[in-house]
């Protein structure tokens, strides 16, 4: 979803004709590629589950090291979900919705009402007057210094790195994504009852041929890798030093894109299972670019070049971000409060 400016300029509008161009080369969707990716990705983390249900009955400690193997594959699957939704992964629209519903409920998430909330996060992210939906919780320092105290406690739990990579994922796929959004569409929500129906199936399936007691440890144990290494990935793509993030008036969508979306430089064995969602730049730019094309994209055109990669090092950094400095346009810490109430009292005292 790429909302159009309301009054471009003229260097703005060569600005968006030029990158248009550039991704259109990019956004072919391969038929072939997209079912390879399916059986690269689908039968080794089925093969997972099985051979994880034959070692329970060995050790549970065997169990560790494939579910942290099949954690790495159910976040590949969810790529392959996520295109579907932008219906980027294959050529046929109808071929989309099905492997995406697929997908869906093999990842625990509604396909349509997930589709429906992330256009809106796409055509929002790094705009100040439009968070909320799709997106982490992020407040501005005024905000927080102007918030009651238990909207402060809550933000500062929310933002606490056990609650928000360990916590907030298991919140998340085995609640949250259970319940209707009231503000969607129909046939969003209803998504939301197909594919807790479609779980609840899989589920007592499972449990009558391993015992409910082994459907749990793996489910639950796969669900915690593929959760928190998720979630720490959307957190890192728009919570990183130098982001984007303006007010509406200001707001841009191909800045946005290129300098509110990382390009999280990761190592080539995390890259695939990723499904090269690092290149989150480009991705923001065109949804309609296919996974398996972004790095050529990204290779190929010098647009590209001047985004400075984050590192796995340093997406640490990223830990220490907790608000947004409006002032001075960059995500700072709590220990910046201090500074930030300083500031506010000497105003105050200079217009008395």
């Amino acid at each position: 979803m790429t909302p159009e400016s309301t009054a471009p300029d003229d260097q703005s509008q060569a600005k968006s004709h030029a990158w248009r161009r550039v991704v259109a080369r990019y956004q072919k969707a391969s038929t072939g590629r997209a079912i390879w990716q399916l059986v690269d990705t689908l039968g080794p983390y089925l093969a997972l589950w099985y051979l994880m249900y034959l070692c329970l009955g060995i050790s549970c400690w065997l169990v560790v090291p494939l579910a942290v193997l099949a954690g790495g594959f159910m976040v590949r699957t969810f790529i392959i979900f996520h295109d579907c939704g932008h219906g980027s992964f294959f050529k046929s629209r109808r071929a989309n919705h099905w492997a995406g519903c697929i997908t869906g409920v093999l990842t625990l998430t509604p396909y349509y009402q997930w589709r429906w909330e992330h256009a809106i996060h796409h055509s929002s992210s790094g705009d100040l007057d439009r968070r909320g939906t799709g997106d982490v919780w992020t407040l501005t320092v005024e905000e927080y210094l102007q918030a009651s105290r238990w909207k402060k406690f809550s933000y500062r739990l929310a933002r606490n790195p056990f609650v928000l990579f360990v916590l907030a994922p298991l919140i998340l796929f085995l609640v949250i994504n259970r319940m209707p959004n009231s503000k969607a569409p129909f046939r969003e929500r209803m998504s939301a009852h197909w594919t807790n129906f479609a779980v609840l199936l899989i589920a007592v399936g499972l449990c009558r041929a391993f015992g409910w007691q082994a459907y749990l440890v793996i489910q639950l144990t796969v669900l915690m890798v593929a959760g928190s290494a998720g979630v720490w990935l959307f957190y890192v793509q728009h919570q990183f030093e130098g982001v984007y993030w303006e007010r509406n008036e200001s707001w841009d969508y191909a800045t946005a894109a290129l300098q509110g979306s990382s390009f999280y430089k990761l190592p080539k064995l995390l890259q695939w299972f990723t499904g090269n969602i690092g290149y989150h730049h480009i991705h923001h730019l065109s949804p309609r670019i296919p996974n398996y094309n972004l790095e050529k994209c990204h290779d190929a055109e010098p647009l590209f070049q001047v985004v400075k990669p984050v590192t796995l090092l340093g997406s640490l950094k990223s830990l220490t971000f907790r608000l947004w400095d409006e002032p001075r346009h960059r995500l700072v810490g709590f220990r910046h409060l201090k500074t930030a109430r300083l500031e506010r009292l000497l105003s105050r005292l200079h217009h008395r």
